[in-house]
């Protein structure tokens, strides 16, 4: 069994894992609506999907995964470099060999009764020059439907691949082969956890999933390729592959910056990348939620791409206050997972911004009343329950998200969920500086990562901690190597900001959410060389009087926003001497180890 594309060597390796799988039929998908269509309707009639209201969410569909399958399994995530030191201390390594050897045995009709999809995708504009090709074979309906919202399927990518284009192989399977006239009885098909394994070869391009049908775990375009192998491509081909999302923002007076930003999962990412400000005359639209391609242009500037064609959004905590172009976007055309459903086959999760209405089937498929007496009432929709919906319904989606070559990047943020110590918003004194600070990046751990303590921090380097394709130290490196190839002028403005900051009683201290714009203001006249700020021993920060203060805000909270914890920060710095960056060994670049010294020896002045 195979297909018959110009592609010779696409060809041979079809034939190669349908004869591992053994799957009932090979299909070709060539991404067109009526192919979706069909997906949805294999799924509804299998019963793993629900069909939504067609008058209040058209187009739309609810399935629950299994419990087991909820979220990322960063302990079954790995990276199959020829040699460990290759992978990094903070990745989970397997020689390549001994792993493929383990998968081969689990590959081995795993389709059987199931049909084996091929899935010609580009991650990017087709034929952009900073774009990719993958193919992802899957026994997933799922996966063929979500892989249609999130990237560009079909036809047109293998008029671009030709007959001997580059691909990236991504090859998945939910791991449960079906006997002659079985079926998945209406359950989602996945193998145990111990069973479930996520694959990267990074020096042959490939990617092997197994045993999972979640999120991540099975959309291979997403954190797999797009990230994973991509950031091990963009090391040798001298570019940035990046967990970061890209706005545009335009001023009063109709000037643009583009703002690309790397939080840590549930840090607001898909909240900032859609963001309605809160101050007059101010606009930003969404150009990616997720994840940035960021090459040179011929002017020495860094262009960026958002390789997704779609957002696979958190659900709960999205509403009308905290994302209403989120909730604008999901109205029809999506894919819910692991919500709860209404008595009116509608959607609910916590945070949604009302009370239950009535009686609700939850994510694991049982009655459900809302008890608000009771704190410990298990939800309605999993922590970690999403939404595929298509990135061109978004209302303020920008008209330059689909643009081939990419826009220029103005200026770069990282950030974190962070109680105390770091404060509001900081910028780099130089691209060297917000090198250091990216890669010391801590945030409160979230039940986006299915196998980690929530609520603790964890040092999370540019976010890309579970998702940097080979070792983390070498990527520190490749982030200065890059910096080296422009100068400080044409480079991005690296700012560190923090919305999450609390008093000692809990208290939020800052809005968030569209008030995040008054920060974006600052840091739009820092790339202009109009804003008012401070040298401190950390970065330059806003004086108290340059960011707009919210309702609400007292001039107290924001001298508190706004100061250098002098304490707090020599405790932070000590951490990353003692706990951080030893882990990185000789691998540590030593303009870091620089850095880190400086900013000590600033602070205890």
């Amino acid at each position: 069994m195979s297909i018959q594309s110009k592609h010779a060597k696409l060809n041979a390796w079809v034939k190669e894992i349908a004869e591992m799988t053994q799957p009932e039929k090979v299909v070709l998908c060539n991404g067109s609506q009526a192919e979706y269509d069909e997906m949805i309707k294999i799924c509804v009639d299998g019963g793993l999907a629900i069909p939504l209201n067609e008058k209040k969410r058209p187009g739309s569909v609810l399935f629950s995964s299994d419990p087991s399958d909820v979220a990322r399994v960063e302990n079954r995530t790995y990276i199959a470099s020829k040699t460990k030191e290759a992978a990094g201390p903070t990745n989970n390594w397997i020689d390549p060999v001994e792993l493929k050897n383990t998968l081969k045995g689990l590959y081995r009709g795993c389709m059987k009764g199931r049909t084996m999809y091929v899935i010609p995708f580009s991650m990017g504009p087709v034929g952009s020059n900073i774009a990719k090709i993958g193919i992802e074979i899957t026994d997933s309906e799922y996966v063929v439907a979500n892989m249609h919202i999130m990237t560009r399927v079909g036809d047109k990518v293998m008029d671009v691949l030709g007959s001997d284009g580059e691909y990236i192989e991504c090859l998945h399977s939910v791991g449960k082969p079906l006997a002659k006239g079985e079926t998945d009885g209406g359950k989602w098909p996945c193998a145990p956890i111990e069973q479930k394994y996520i694959s990267h070869f990074p020096e042959t391009r490939q990617i092997w999933s197994y045993g999972s049908g979640y999120g991540g775990n099975a959309l291979l375009g997403k954190k797999c390729l797009a990230l994973r192998i991509a950031s091990a491509v963009a090391h040798d081909e001298g570019w940035l592959a990046e967990h970061m999302l890209i706005l545009k923002i335009t001023s009063p007076a109709g000037v643009v910056k583009n703002v690309a930003a790397a939080f840590p999962s549930a840090c607001g990412k898909t909240n900032l990348a859609m963001l309605i400000p809160t101050i007059p005359g101010w606009k930003v639209e969404t150009i990616g939620d997720d994840i940035a391609w960021m090459k040179y242009g011929e002017d020495g500037r860094l262009y960026a791409i958002n390789p997704e064609a779609g957002f696979f959004g958190v659900a709960p905590g999205t509403s009308d206050d905290s994302n209403p172009s989120a909730m604008r976007s999901i109205e029809k055309n999506t894919i819910f997972t692991n919500v709860g459903l209404t008595e009116d086959k509608d959607i609910w999760w916590e945070g949604i911004g009302y009370d239950a209405p009535g009686k609700l089937i939850d994510w694991k498929g049982n009655e459900w009343v809302q008890d608000k007496g009771n704190k410990e009432q298990a939800p309605a929709a999993h922590p970690n329950a999403r939404f595929t919906a298509p990135a061109k319904q978004c209302p303020v989606i920008a008209p330059e998200w689909e643009d081939p070559k990419g826009v220029a990047i103005d200026a770069i943020l990282f950030g974190g969920r962070r109680p105390s110590t770091i404060p509001l918003v900081h910028q780099a004194k130089s691209w060297n500086h917000g090198v250091f600070m990216g890669s010391i990046v801590g945030s409160e751990i979230t039940a986006a990562a299915l196998d980690l303590k929530a609520g603790t921090i964890r040092r999370d380097p540019f976010a890309m901690l579970p998702f940097c394709g080979y070792n983390m130290g070498d990527y520190f490196k490749h982030w200065i190597e890059v910096g080296k190839k422009s100068t400080e002028d044409k480079l991005p403005k690296i700012f560190f900001v923090n919305w999450f900051r609390k008093t000692a009683e809990g208290k939020w201290l800052w809005p968030g959410y569209g008030d995040n714009s008054r920060v974006l203001k600052w840091v739009f006249q820092q790339c202009e060389g109009t804003g008012d700020f401070v040298e401190t021993p950390i970065g330059k920060m806003p004086t108290v009087e340059a960011i707009d203060r919210p309702e609400g805000v007292s001039a107290e909270d924001m001298k508190e926003l706004l100061s250098v914890d002098k304490a707090g920060w020599l405790k932070e710095l000590a951490d990353v001497r003692d706990n951080h960056y030893p882990k990185f060994g000789d691998k540590l670049p030593k303009e870091l180890m620089d850095f880190l010294n400086s900013v000590e020896k600033a602070l205890q002045a």
